[in-house]
């Protein structure tokens, strides 16, 4: 805490000080947005509202409605942003979304949302940044940075497990704790490790039987003793089932109010939550009133941000949003002198943002239509069709491809339209309606030059793909969207974007449909840590384009690739990264570790490092990155701890998941960590292991040597059934003294080496 925040904070009253009425009225809100007013002790009122990717301020802090907010800047959602790779200019978004909060004097801003898109038909994805939680974890950190550098507070969230819509207010998500740690938890920690977020928001969903906002392992174990987090835990809103066993699991903030103070009051009488614990909840909630308080104050003495500069960030963060798919013949960008036609309702009613508690109202808002026309650049327009759900006018397709005949080229906006995906349901289908590939099938058999722009906030089917000589995928691009697609399309800015998402051949490819969305209210996490291009890579399946995927104007290549080791589970890589086209441009350059044959099964590849390069025509630049060891380690259930093993680990430097331009081995140590070896362990986990190996040796050595014959048989068959029989149950194979003697002798010389 800063000395202007301590100051601040020894003139606030001090929990120890607070009655238990006053203590439990600051661990709930006082009304739907507000928090931390307790009436005479000088503990002001202060707002929260939505995010993620922009303020969405109420009007009426007492209600709970989600169209009527103050205007606000509208960035990409995660969708888009997370396809930048660009941590710092998702930094200067944040930084801009703070600057908003401290004008309209909120003092925390409900995002990011860094949940995993483990299934494509998320409702959600929208709002998520991607199916990799090293991608998720150090591109969402830059918006936490940002906002929190203005003295807004940020929240985390939904911790954990929020994978999906469907019965999210109550789904047990049944996950084994290696996923867990490998995939759905990293994100959070990263952040919360190396960005402290003020606040962390719970999940709705229950986690292996328990809610996540009275879990103690999640919100106290993990996430305070583990990972060292020093803010506050609030609920989503309405996620709390018990405020006392909340309270007793290390949730600070009940959300929206349940006017439930009197319970909390008799719970620490009766004993059911300790007063410390109460006091040590509220005591969270003055220090975040603390911390908020400077910027709060700036805002009440007016302070205002410049809404011109703001929109240029949201336009500067939509051009690296957008991802070149495809560009056959050099279609893209547009060159002078074409002769467009426009078609698609997209092209003139933007979507450019997903619905629910996300919903801004933006201060400015650009068509593609309307860029055009600040351009001069004129186009023959014809809607296509509808956004509704009408069946398709062949009025209007008559139209469409009437302008396609008399063109050079085709622009074609299409997408999902808002009622495909929202907040509170998941998708069914992964297909564009099909009255929009009417019309692309209608345009493109009279103009083969046919660029398609899509608009959408997860992932869509392209079996259409050959129908479209370009594609460029725009996901939701925010209020200015509209003009970054006119300066990528017309060439004033070249594409960079790269897919944070796998796009699929097949939505049954996917791992998690065996176990989506679940039933009656469970949802099995078979897949385990095979989630996204884990499992489409390692099992080779046929994708449509895979992970960490995206075109150029230009050209680049990587070489000279070295990785060195520099530690024992440490590596040291370089790389060298060059613009061999004849634009500037950007490329990303991605590091995936391919781990040796382990004890549990892993994924072939992993994403570890990467970093965002731009250049111009012909520069070269050397980029490095430096692996600790959790890059090369996996969860182990029987450790409860990370575990490196030894071996030669592939260090793949490439531009996606599938396209590794070098991979260079390299040999680590094992870590050194070793199970503590019982009756109960396997014969084979004996033998595994070095000191258990060498016991085995010379305990077996021994008794062969009293029976006068060999202990163990000289037959595979016995040896594969002893491997997976416990030390303590080996007479099924061998005799029963023999198989005595063995456990007896080398559980005693175990006991000697003090394991």
């Amino acid at each position: 805490m800063s000395e202007q925040n301590s100051e601040r904070k020894a003139t606030l009253p001090q929990a120890k000080d607070l009655s238990v009425e006053e203590q439990s009225a600051l661990t709930s809100g006082t009304n739907p947005w507000s928090i931390g007013r307790v009436e005479g002790k000088g503990l002001p009122n202060y707002t929260i509202t939505d995010g993620p990717h922009g303020l969405r301020k109420a009007r009426d802090l007492d209600g709970m409605d989600v169209d009527a907010a103050v205007p606000a800047t509208c960035f990409p959602p995660a969708a888009g942003m997370s396809s930048s790779w660009n941590p710092e200019l998702i930094k200067k978004t944040g930084e801009a979304m703070g600057e908003e909060c401290v004008q309209e004097q909120v003092a925390v801003i409900l995002g990011p949302g860094v949940n995993i898109k483990r299934n494509p038909l998320g409702g959600r994805c929208f709002e998520f940044w991607s199916e990799d939680p090293y991608l998720a974890g150090h591109e969402a950190i830059g918006e936490v940075e940002g906002i929190q550098s203005k003295g807004i507070g940020t929240s985390l969230k939904h911790f954990a497990a929020n994978n999906q819509e469907t019965d999210r207010l109550r789904v047990n998500a049944r996950i084994s704790e290696r996923a867990m740690r490998e995939i759905y938890l990293p994100a959070f920690e990263h952040i919360i490790k190396n960005a402290q977020p003020w606040t962390v928001m719970c999940s709705y969903n229950r986690i292996n039987g328990e809610y996540a906002s009275q879990n103690s392992w999640l919100l106290t174990d993990v996430l305070r003793k583990e990972w060292g987090f020093k803010g506050i835990v609030m609920s989503d809103w309405g996620a709390v089932h018990d405020r006392a066993a909340a309270l007793n699991a290390g949730l600070n903030l009940e959300m929206p109010p349940t006017h439930t103070d009197d319970k909390i009051v008799q719970a620490v009488r009766d004993g059911q939550v300790k007063p410390e614990q109460l006091e040590a909840m509220s005591q969270g909630m003055i220090d975040l009133v603390a911390k908020t308080q400077p910027a709060m104050e700036k805002g009440a003495a007016g302070y205002r941000y410049d809404v011109d500069e703001h929109d240029e960030i949201a336009r500067e963060a939509a051009r690296e949003a957008m991802v070149l798919l495809k560009n056959e013949d050099g279609l893209l960008p547009v060159k002078p002198g074409t002769k467009l036609a426009v078609i698609g309702e997209f092209a003139r009613t933007p979507r450019y943002q997903g619905a629910g508690s996300s919903l801004i109202n933006p201060n400015k808002l650009t068509s593609f239509l309307d860029a055009l026309k600040d351009r001069g650049v004129e186009a023959e327009f014809a809607p296509g069709f509808t956004l509704d759900g009408d069946e398709q006018s062949q009025e209007l397709t008559d139209e469409a491809v009437n302008a396609a005949e008399s063109a050079d080229t085709v622009l074609l906006f299409i997408g999902l339209p808002a009622e495909a995906e929202s907040e509170g349901f998941d998708r069914t289908t992964l297909d564009i309606p099909a009255k929009q590939i009417e019309v692309l099938k209608a345009v493109s058999a009279v103009n083969k030059n046919v660029v398609v722009i899509l608009s959408n906030g997860s992932v869509v089917s392209m079996p259409w793909a050959d129908q479209a000589k370009s594609i460029l995928e725009c996901w939701l691009l925010g209020q200015a969207g509209g003009a970054a697609t006119a300066d990528v399309v017309f060439g004033d800015v070249n594409p960079s974007g790269k897919l944070a998402q796998t796009i699929v051949n097949n939505l049954d490819d996917d791992p998690s449909m065996l176990n989506w969305p679940g039933e009656e209210g469970h949802v099995d996490y078979g897949e385990g840590v095979f989630v996204g291009y884990r499992y489409y890579d390692s099992f080779h399946k046929a994708v449509t384009y895979p992970f960490g995927y995206g075109l150029s104007y230009t050209t680049f290549d990587i070489s000279e690739v070295n990785a060195q080791k520099s530690g024992p589970q440490s590596v040291h890589v370089t790389a060298m990264v060059t613009n061999t086209g004849s634009m500037a441009g950007a490329e990303v350059v991605q590091v995936y570790v391919a781990p040796p044959a382990c004890r549990v099964d892993r994924p072939v590849h992993e994403l570890k490092a990467f970093k965002k390069v731009f250049l111009e025509p012909g520069q070269s630049q050397e980029v490095s990155f430096d692996l600790d060891s959790r890059a090369f380690a996996y969860w182990s259930e029987r450790f409860e701890d990370w575990k490196v093993e030894g071996g030669s680990y592939g260090i793949e430097v490439g531009d996606s998941s599938r396209s590794i331009a070098q991979t260079v081995p390299v040999q680590l140590d094992d870590d050194g960590k070793r199970m503590k070896l019982t009756k109960w362990s396997t014969y084979g986990e004996w033998r595994e292991d070095p000191d258990g190996n060498k016991i085995l040796d010379k305990v077996i050595s021994e008794l062969e040597a009293k029976y006068g014959h060999a202990i163990i048989p000289d037959s595979q068959l016995i040896i594969m059934f002893l491997k997976s029989a416990p030390l303590g149950g080996m007479s099924m194979v061998l005799g029963a003294n023999e198989a005595q003697d063995i456990c007896e002798r080398a559980l005693a010389e175990y006991a000697k080496i003090g394991r």
